[in-house]
């Protein structure tokens, strides 16, 4: 059995990726410090280690576990965070990263994979965005996510480390915060258990690719064994309206309530759509789940 090593394995998205590679039979080590992630989001019996991916310590993990893998998901994931705070930022996202990849090269890591996210682009010139769309940032977390993709690249370069570096669209479902800023489907979700009308900031016509979050663990356990050197976008190539997905959940949740229009927030990117193809073809990857049926899911579990 192969062994992995997931920082962020106690996160929203972490947590499935554990499930994941406990089902196709990985040995699993979870670093996480749960500053945003939970225990009780990992299975029973995980190899669980609280402790922060910047501490020295972190080290005595790598002397002891002998990860094969490691599949990077810890994050500072917070726009809004970002721009109050980038020393933070900074210092999760990049210094986290780069103390990462030297134990990585040092203890003969055999493939590093990394979260990123569609936030590198910036405002896109063209939908869908494919791999090759120049980076251009809005924000200190599409920045700090950038250069940590440029260390990665680095450290292949001088070092031979291998990697496959992933850019998320919008992941929504189970375990989600519903205080979390990108979370716009398990918010409306919450505010519609809760009776209250649903927020909306503009005028609801902004576009996002909804993804499931289970196809992303997908795509993340499929990225140990095919991808190598490589970055790849892990989205649906879809777009849907904010007004459309209020819709949608309206109709799934049987309520009846008008949205609450807000001023914009600044800084909003109207349109965001990624181009899958290439992560279907070099992953031997696609997602399995449509909108309805990963929103039927995630309501499902927020009912319980």
């Amino acid at each position: 059995m192969e062994k992995v090593l997931v920082t962020g394995g106690a996160g929203f998205i972490g947590s499935h990726i554990v499930e994941k590679l406990l089902e196709e039979k990985y040995e699993v080590i979870v670093v996480d410090d749960l500053s945003s992630g939970n225990k009780h989001n990992l299975p029973e019996g995980t190899n669980f280690y609280n402790i922060n991916i910047n501490d020295a310590d972190l080290e005595s993990i790598f002397i002891n576990e002998k990860p094969v893998y490691v599949l990077h998901q810890a994050a500072q994931v917070s726009v809004q965070e970002s721009v109050e705070n980038p020393l933070y930022d900074g210092s999760v996202n990049i210094l986290g990263t780069i103390h990462l990849l030297q134990l990585s090269v040092k203890y003969s890591v055999k493939k590093f994979v990394f979260a990123s996210s569609a936030a590198i682009y910036g405002q896109p010139g063209y939908l869908p965005v494919d791999e090759q769309h120049d980076p251009k940032p809005v924000s200190f977390y599409g920045l700090s996510k950038l250069t940590a993709e440029t260390y990665i690249e680095l450290f292949s370069q001088f070092f031979g480390l291998s990697y496959c570096i992933l850019r998320y669209s919008n992941v929504y479902g189970t375990r989600q915060n519903v205080q979390g800023e990108a979370g716009v489907v398990s918010i409306f979700i919450d505010q519609l258990l809760k009776n209250q009308q649903p927020k909306i900031y503009g005028d609801g016509n902004q576009t996002r690719d909804f993804i499931y979050v289970e196809d992303i663990a997908s795509g993340c356990v499929q990225a140990l064994s095919f991808g190598n050197n490589i970055v790849l976008n892990l989205s649906t190539n879809t777009q849907t309206s904010i007004n459309q997905l209020l819709e949608m959940l309206l109709n799934f949740s049987l309520k009846d309530t008008e949205p609450v229009y807000l001023p914009a927030k600044t800084g909003d990117i109207p349109h965001s759509c990624l181009a899958n193809h290439e992560a279907k073809n070099k992953l031997n990857w696609a997602p399995a789940y449509s909108l309805q049926k990963g929103i039927l899911k995630t309501l499902d579990y927020f009912r319980k």
